[in-house]
């Protein structure tokens, strides 16, 4: 499947530059997928964001926000992938933000 990271990252400093770092350094997001209820997504953390996974539990928005992923509203860490515990996996019903409204 093809990756995409988002299209602005930037780490601020104190100094008065901007670092961007490389796509290796970043989360890689899928594109979204469907069943009849949910769509879905999948980031990929880099190893040194990986390190930081809790081990055997799901995070929750604070949480994976807290470590540098990026998404709107609505999405929820739903599942582990054991074999590959450093790739996320969201869902959120379809149809999030009109429910909202």
């Amino acid at each position: 499947s093809s990756f995409h990271s988002p299209t602005y990252y930037s780490i601020l400093l104190t100094a008065p530059f901007t670092i961007m770092p490389s796509d290796k350094q970043m989360p890689q997001y899928s594109e979204k997928y469907f069943d009849d209820t949910y769509e879905y997504r999948h980031v990929v953390l880099p190893p040194d964001m990986a390190k930081l996974l809790p081990k055997n539990r799901l995070l929750t928005e604070a949480e994976w926000r807290g470590l540098g992923v990026q998404q709107s509203r609505g999405w929820v860490h739903y599942a582990i992938h054991r074999p590959e515990p450093h790739i996320m996996l969201y869902r959120r019903t379809l149809n999030y933000g009109q429910a909202q409204a």
